[in-house]
């Protein structure tokens, strides 16, 4: 073979490595918790992307749950610190401030943690709860203690994967890490479809046994805290807080006039409404809102 041959052959030959290097899947990211303090779950292909600036509000300004407020505030910081703590579910109607109050309650403990021990909130997407034992492997080593957290979790009828969640959470032979807890929300109490439950019962041999095998997902959580509707005065309150955080002048009767019309037309009334609201507001007064 002559030096030609050889050199056209080696050409052919990096071409070709080339090639493959392209339809080769590129490197996964390594993980670093100590980057953020929040962090997404992308499942494929398997890392945790870090969140630079969390979409969150104030603590102060979710009104109307005071209660659920202080029993997710006394959990957390149980779990941050150490001691025994519990999964929670919070449940109930839409709108009124389940995932924002997860994220608050963060920032809360948070701000009170030791210097270097930042408690960690991971968030996993609904669709990819049949991974959570596999993010649950990769945190169990972690030197950090992390709130996985789901924002409105349900299931469908034909869904199974809440059997991974059941086993990730309680059950498993491994069970849940000692330095890993499990957030949800959902506007379900029992996390699936009312009839799904009932047709089960309705055709199955034993049928207690078929109601017990759904709603033994939500057994898996420790604290229920439920949220619901509020009253009127409970919207101007929550009106009324989000005009003040911002510094929106604006003549308080006509305030309050203009936020019971925006409930009106929506035909509710919430603190998603109360935002939605705030921000219609402030584009009209020409005010930005703060971050």
């Amino acid at each position: 073979m002559t030096d030609t041959s050889i050199d056209a052959l080696n050409q052919k030959l990096d071409r070709l490595i080339e090639a493959v290097s392209r339809l080769a899947p590129p490197p996964v990211p390594q993980t670093d918790l100590n980057v953020a303090d929040c962090f997404v779950w992308q499942a494929d292909p398997g890392y945790l992307e870090p969140v630079r600036k969390v979409n969150r509000v104030d603590i102060g300004l979710i009104r109307g749950v005071d209660r659920v407020r202080d029993i997710l505030v006394d959990n957390t910081e149980r779990f941050a610190a150490g001691f025994a703590a519990n999964n929670v579910l919070l449940w109930g109607a839409r709108g009124m401030g389940k995932s924002s109050l997860v994220k608050a309650v963060h920032a809360r403990v948070n701000a009170k943690a030791k210097p270097g021990l930042p408690l960690k909130l991971i968030e996993i997407h609904r669709e990819d709860i049949d991974t959570l034992p596999k993010l649950m492997g990769l945190l169990k080593a972690a030197p950090f203690r992390v709130i996985l957290f789901c924002d409105d979790l349900s299931f469908d009828h034909d869904d199974t994967s809440y059997k991974s969640l059941k086993a990730a959470l309680e059950g498993g032979v491994e069970g849940r890490p000692a330095n890993v807890i499990f957030y949800a929300t959902s506007n379900r109490r029992h996390l699936l479809p009312r009839d799904m439950i009932d047709n089960e019962r309705s055709t199955a041999i034993n049928p207690s046994e078929a109601v017990e095998e759904k709603v033994s997902l939500s057994d898996r959580f420790g604290l229920w805290l439920g949220f619901h509707k509020c009253s009127q005065d409970e919207y101007l309150d929550m009106v009324n807080g989000y005009a003040s955080h911002h510094g929106l002048d604006i003549d308080p009767e006509r305030l309050r006039a203009e936020a019971l019309e925006w409930a009106t037309t929506r035909g509710s009334r919430s603190g998603r409404v109360a935002w939605q609201f705030t921000q219609d507001l402030a584009g009209r007064l020409g005010k930005p809102l703060k971050d």
